[in-house]
């Protein structure tokens, strides 16, 4: 049977596994589903048509599924899905989605939420994130894998972060910031490419030295993108792999990338 505590208010139609724990005055609304040893660990508020995955660490005053703000919505039954192995930390808080987009906002696995994150409606977050203290990310927003946003930062509406990339602290992101990159700034500009980050990975000298021709050759060649992917793709993806993640920043961008 799930440990649930008795000043908790939990849903006839919430379904929650019974290796998970709803702490003291947690609040688990209508329809949503907690999943296998996730932890409410106090003053957590789920509002409704949510569902978490297994293994979360959710702390205490987080606001999660709420209804989106967004002057479009009218009640719509939308949802929050939540992957495996997240920590969202006090005070987050988390909104379902919009019928105008897909009707979800999606976070992934193994996130680290900091304090006071915001994730507007209709945002899908991939894995392996790390978002610092009070970071606003604005409704339709992408965000990659293995990305850090550092604290204080605003994300606007319909910007896509990608892979490996690192946004500095109090930074505000206008347009797509392109995999690999590490950007800051009010408004942001990149500085080149996330090394501390490769490094961490032990990506071989070889593979950050050819990223680091693929970045002069987008960022400080002088180039139009339209030339600094013909580049790309002749010259460099051969020779690494994850040239192609870049390659998609620049074709899937609608924004345009952070220079």
């Amino acid at each position: 049977m799930s440990q649930i505590h008795p000043t908790a208010l939990v849903s006839p139609s919430a379904t929650i596994d019974e290796t998970a724990v709803i702490g003291p005055y947690c609040i688990v609304g209508d329809e949503v589903t907690i999943g296998a040893h996730t932890v409410l660990h106090r003053h957590v508020v789920v509002t409704r048509l949510t569902r978490i995955g297994k293994h979360n660490q959710i702390y205490q005053f987080a606001s999660i599924g709420e209804d989106p703000q967004d002057l479009k919505y009218a009640g719509e039954r939308t949802w929050l899905e939540i992957g495996d192995h997240n920590t969202i930390r006090e005070a987050c808080s988390l909104h379902r989605g919009t019928a105008q987009d897909e009707g979800v906002t999606k976070i992934g696995s193994h996130n680290l939420l900091m304090v006071n994150t915001h994730v507007a409606h209709d945002c899908v977050i991939g894995d392996h994130n790390v978002v610092a203290n009070n970071v606003g990310i604005a409704g339709h927003v992408i965000i990659g894998d293995h990305t850090i946003i550092g604290g204080n930062s605003g994300i606007h509406q319909f910007c896509r972060v990608d892979d490996y990339s690192l946004v500095g602290g109090g930074s505000l992101i206008l347009k797509d910031v392109a995999a690999f990159t590490m950007v800051s700034g009010n408004p942001a500009r990149a500085h080149g490419l996330n090394i501390e980050g490769m490094r961490r990975r032990k990506w071989s000298a070889d593979t950050i030295e050819i990223l680091r021709k693929g970045y002069l050759t987008v960022f400080r060649s002088g180039m139009t993108t339209a030339q600094a992917l013909i580049i790309l793709q002749e010259d460099l993806l051969f020779k690494e792999p994850k040239i192609q993640l870049l390659i998609d920043s620049l074709e899937n961008s609608a924004r345009g990338v952070v220079r």
